[in-house]
């Protein structure tokens, strides 16, 4: 396995590029499942999730050719539906949440879905009832094969119906949404998500031939087609790590401009940060970061404690949860950070306290974090990645750490950040990866 070694205390200056969206990458990838047409999408970022997919994908019989970095054709005119029985798609579904996203589309044009209970981070419980109930709604029939945790769905027509999602997720949405757009008839999804990723999955359907009203809202309106064409999709660039370059600035005392950051989609993430004492100004589609020598987290009206906390969006996204927790560390002042969705996802702040960072776990939800305003540099200490998120925090907090850090199991950074170490030692980071 590979790890990090960090020297920390070091001040970045410079311009980045943020990379094309993960999440939203995974989402479009899947939907070229429904066109024999070829599709173009670019901005992908290449990480290993998503390489994974596409693996995936090709081991279906999907032809892909890299156009050039960040830009893949896709033509799934040849679909090969005996590969979802193999003991290879088993071992490679099971290696990548994402490889979920693939049944919606599979169902729509081909009468059926299979996925082995999927992988990625432990970062607590994420049910799939959400998907399968959606397209049991559409007249599918589900099965669940427990001793091999499989799951399977079949139907011979979809047809549409009205449905109230149990909970207004990402993923499940996206699903059932690329299974309702082939139904007969007409679809209307109430609670469904409405991020930025799910607006674009919902115009790169249009653009496919798809009817879909309703986007950016949570109740959306499907009028089933028969069939799908190709299109060109460019995808937005990475809010997560947006968030990141803003709390790495920041915690680092640097300089640093983000460009080409597609402002108008990232709905309240410059604000939250802009709560914690960051200054930041809008520059167009550019954020620059000037040098914090200091900055203070505000407090609620009344004076009390700010309160962050992760929600549905437009509320603030969860995988930054560990982002502004990490930054406050060394802001002036308290915040309580507050993780709803995930019970695994703060566990990761023993290694902030072993660096000398001043928080209380006070539940698996619920940390509060005393600012040190400077007056206490963090130490650099051997770390693991648990996840994505909690391994860019640490990255982060390392880099502004007094002397080395190591931090192992960074796969699992890789899983979300393509060539993080190449692009902050670009700006003056000292990072070294050791395999």
């Amino acid at each position: 396995m590979a790890v990090f070694e960090i020297e920390g205390g070091h001040k970045l200056k410079g311009e980045i590029i943020p990379q094309g969206a993960k999440n939203e990458a995974l989402q479009v990838i899947c939907a070229v499942l429904l066109t024999s047409e070829e599709v173009i999408i670019d901005n992908i970022p290449e990480i290993r999730d998503v390489l994974k997919l596409i693996e995936l994908l090709q081991n279906l019989g999907v032809k892909t050719n890299r156009i050039e970095r960040g830009k893949f054709s896709f033509k799934a005119d040849k679909v090969n539906l005996e590969f979802l029985d193999s003991a290879e798609f088993k071992k490679q579904g099971a290696a990548l949440r994402g490889s979920i996203m693939i049944v919606g589309p599979l169902l729509a044009r081909f009468g059926k879905g299979y996925i082995p209970s999927p992988g990625g981070d432990k970062i607590g419980r994420r049910r799939l009832d959400t998907h399968f109930e959606g397209f049991i709604n559409l007249g599918a029939k589900f099965e669940y094969i427990a001793e091999q945790s499989f799951y399977r769905v079949q139907s011979d027509k979809l047809k549409g119906c009205f449905m109230h999602l149990d909970e207004a997720s990402v993923t499940g949405t996206a699903n059932i949404l690329m299974a309702a757009v082939l139904a007969e008839g007409e679809t209307t999804i109430y609670n469904a998500a409405c991020e930025p990723y799910l607006q674009q999955l919902c115009n790169m359907l249009n653009a496919m031939g798809a009817n879909i009203e309703g986007i950016g809202s949570n109740k959306l309106l499907i009028q089933g087609v028969t069939s799908m064409n190709g299109c060109v999709h460019r995808c937005l660039p990475d809010m997560i790590e947006i968030g990141s370059f803003i709390g790495m600035a920041a915690i680092t005392q640097s300089e640093i401009t983000l460009k080409n950051c597609r402002v108008d989609m990232l709905g309240i993430i410059p604000k939250t940060f802009e709560r914690l004492g960051i200054k930041l100004e809008i520059r167009g589609d550019d954020i620059y970061i000037p040098e914090n020598e200091h900055y203070e987290i505000d407090s609620f009206i009344d004076g009390s404690i700010l309160t962050i906390s992760d929600q549905i969006w437009p509320g603030f996204t969860p995988d930054l949860i560990s982002i502004a927790l990490v930054t406050a560390t060394q802001a002036r002042g308290t915040v309580l950070i507050h993780q709803k969705m995930f019970e695994s996802r703060l566990f990761f702040v023993d290694n902030l306290i072993d660096m000398g960072a001043q928080i209380i776990l006070c539940d698996p939800h619920r940390a509060t974090v005393i600012g040190l305003d400077r007056r206490t540099k963090l130490k650099g200490i051997t770390m693991s990645s648990p996840d994505i998120r909690a391994g860019v925090a640490l990255l982060i907090a390392a880099m502004s750490a007094k002397g080395k850090s190591t931090i192992r199991n960074i796969e699992q950074i890789d899983r979300g950040y393509e060539r993080i170490e190449e692009r902050l030692n670009a700006l003056g980071a000292k990072i070294t990866r050791i395999d």
